[in-house]
């Protein structure tokens, strides 16, 4: 390693979350891409529909609103179709959210929760980002 090559870190991209109006427009807009089928949820706590296809080296999740008044629903209101948030895959999800939280990054989650595909979950706010929702996953 250089001094200029990156530290290595036990953080790995998992998946990339998309926003999307209209969910079978934009499945069948990444099915022409090349990408095969993918797996859809209902997320009734959350007020989303999710579809997630299997790239060669994570996830790719397109996130679509059920209802007008979720957080999902005004996200896309205020900003329109594309990028909602960003995830990485960290070993021990609990030890993450307490290194990070001594660190002083702001959490949304001080604790993780059950996501899609029963995935453990934490999200980071925006602001301790750059303005990018992020998200961790255990695994």
């Amino acid at each position: 390693m250089t001094p200029a090559d990156p530290v290595p870190s036990d953080r790995t991209l998992h998946h990339v979350g998309l926003v999307v109006r209209d969910l079978r427009q934009a499945v069948e807009r990444y099915r022409r891409l090349g990408f095969g089928e993918p797996v859809e949820i209902d997320l009734p706590d959350q007020q989303v529909r999710v579809a997630t296809f299997t790239t060669g080296t994570g996830f790719l999740e397109l996130i679509s609103p059920t209802t007008a008044d979720s957080g999902v629903a005004r996200f896309l209101e205020a900003r329109g179709d594309g990028m909602h948030h960003m995830a990485f895959a960290v070993p021990d999800l609990e030890l993450a959210l307490r290194q990070l939280e001594r660190a002083g990054v702001e959490l949304i989650d001080q604790h993780p929760r059950i996501g899609a595909h029963g995935w453990k979950v934490a999200f980071i706010h925006p602001r301790s980002c750059g303005g990018v929702l992020t998200e961790l996953v255990e695994g």
